[in-house]
């Protein structure tokens, strides 16, 4: 019996070595299975070709998400589902809603959430860079801080072109936390010719707890502000919220449990034996 299953395996063995030579892994994966139930449902030759069509479509669609998610640095988020549209004592929900639909992809418009820290703008920007993912787009997310660091840390104006090629590259571009750091004039440049270049191309999210009228108090001076504000908000959806901050109330939250348990913390159990 040992000798048939060896005898009868090869050529499944050498045959998925094959297919997957030729691109088709999808089917080199499941070659067993669509042997079986073709076999077993006497499939036409034309049945048989549409459900490697289908199989192999299925999984380039999969391993092509998968790698789009795996270049985009999302790292992890929360859903929208989580989201709490009653907290921010200010929201447009409707224009939150119409960002959320990703109209502004094929639109090339850019997207500028305007809140203070904990209200949501960075898990409503990561959504949409997800979102656009599963629509089949290349996403990247990057805080302004490490979008410099990485441009800054360039030798040689070759290697600052590709780099600066490489952010203007994906079809979405998301830049986290705008405005917390104040920048110097090459920084502001730097930034300026991100957007620039991506201006009425490809759209840009970006986040900042910055109103407009502030930006000049982070940047080196007022004209590279409002040049800056200018490319951002043509053809754009700005969307401001106000409020306290999620994660103060969260601590509130816990600290009223603690509280009513005496300021207790639960004891952590030992393995059982």
């Amino acid at each position: 019996m040992t000798s048939r299953k060896t005898t009868t395996s090869a050529p499944h063995d050498a045959l998925t070595d094959k297919l997957c030579d030729i691109g088709l892994r999808g089917l080199a994966a499941e070659l067993d299975d669509v042997i079986a139930r073709a076999t077993r449902g006497r499939w036409s030759v034309t049945k048989l070709l549409e459900h490697i069509v289908t199989l192999e479509t299925q999984d380039r669609a999969r391993r092509s998400m998968e790698r789009r998610l795996g270049r985009s640095r999302l790292g992890r988020f929360k859903p929208m589902a989580d989201f709490d549209w009653t907290w921010p004592k200010k929201l447009d929900k409707d224009a939150l809603e119409r960002v959320l639909s990703l109209d502004f992809l094929d639109h090339h418009e850019n997207v500028v959430l305007i809140a203070n820290q904990g209200l949501g703008k960075t898990m409503i920007a990561k959504n949409l860079a997800h979102e656009a993912i599963v629509a089949g787009r290349t996403a990247l997310f990057i805080s302004a801080s490490d979008l410099l660091l990485d441009l800054g840390k360039q030798e040689t104006g070759r290697t600052l072109e590709r780099r600066i090629k490489y952010f203007c590259t994906p079809h979405l571009l998301v830049i986290d936390e705008l405005g917390y750091l104040s920048y110097d004039n090459q920084a502001a440049d730097l930034i300026f010719q991100i957007v620039t270049r991506r201006y009425e191309r490809r759209p840009t999210v970006l986040t900042t707890n910055l109103a407009f009228s502030e930006w000049p108090t982070v940047f080196p001076n007022a004209t590279c502000a409002v040049a800056l504000i200018d490319r951002l908000t043509h053809h754009a959806e700005i969307i401001t919220m106000e409020g306290e901050s999620y994660r103060m109330r969260e601590a509130g939250e816990t600290k009223k449990r603690r509280r009513k348990s005496g300021g207790r913390k639960p004891r952590r159990r030992g393995p059982r034996s």
